[in-house]
């Protein structure tokens, strides 16, 4: 009976702990270890392209054009910089048919001095168009300033200049207002202030003679209403004592009122 040498090849020794470890990951991996790279997208190369000249399109009345002032910003893929500017240079007075025949139409709904109003209504009308309609070429969409014909503009400047002053002279007379306004509540204060002080007749003089003047005049005019209210209220006090009615507390009041106001303005009345 013949037996194998240990260690023959036809015997299979176990695998070490560490082998055995990585071949049961290695099939038994997650999914999201196997997952492809995502794809790289092309970048995506843009091109400002301002147009020196501007578009004439005619106004309403076919008299006057407007002056359309384009600016084209081109976009493509799998294109270098160089390449797009070359050929949206190329392709310039073909966009430039584009847009003027898309501007032409609306243009003559606008009268010659309406050039901002056309400006809104071509951006309204253009804005996110793209052209030409196949995504793989170059493609452009716009952003216009509208200008008026030059005569237009001249027409337009006597109206402007006018405009203008009649504003500003609105303005100039509302800050006067304003001015006139708070000039007067101030010395109004004054005024007020100083009346009631006895030593203001003179001390009036020491600010300017005219403003002396302005006071004395201002407390003459208050102090010529002040004898009309006082023989007034003199008439109610005496008729109620005429009436025998004797010392009621209403005849009380109003004497003690006419007392009171007599002194605020310096004048005496006579011993009752």
């Amino acid at each position: 009976m013949s037996t194998q040498p240990f260690g023959s090849s036809h015997v299979r020794q176990p695998l070490p702990q560490q082998e055995r470890r990585r071949w049961w990951q290695t099939v038994f991996s997650p999914a999201s270890d196997l997952t492809p790279p995502a794809p790289v997208t092309p970048p995506r190369i843009t091109f400002r392209q301002d147009v020196p000249q501007p578009l004439l399109v005619p106004a309403k009345g076919d008299a006057f054009d407007f002056n359309v002032h384009v600016v084209y910003f081109w976009t493509a893929t799998n294109m270098s910089f160089d390449e797009l500017r070359m050929r949206a240079e190329a392709l310039l007075p073909w966009a430039g048919g584009i847009v003027r025949e898309r501007s032409i139409d609306l243009a003559r709904e606008h009268e010659p001095h309406r050039a901002h109003d056309l400006e809104r209504a071509l951006n309204n009308l253009l804005t996110g168009q793209r052209w030409p309609q196949e995504a793989h070429l170059p493609q452009f969409t716009v952003r216009l300033r509208v200008s008026p014909d030059e005569r237009v503009r001249e027409r337009l400047r006597p109206y402007w200049e006018q405009r203008i002053k009649l504003e500003c002279d609105h303005e100039l007379e509302k800050i006067r207002a304003r001015q006139a306004d708070d000039l007067t509540r101030r010395w109004a204060a004054v005024l007020q202030s100083l009346q009631d002080d006895p030593v203001t007749a003179h001390a009036a003089r020491l600010t300017g003679e005219q403003f002396a003047e302005v006071f004395h005049r201002y407390v003459e005019e208050r102090r010529d209403i002040v004898p009309n209210l006082v023989d007034l209220l003199r008439e109610a006090v005496k008729g109620h004592g005429d009436l025998g009615l004797g010392p009621s507390e209403y005849t009380q009041a109003w004497d003690v009122a006419l007392r009171t106001y007599e002194r605020q303005q310096g004048l005496a009345s006579p011993a009752r």
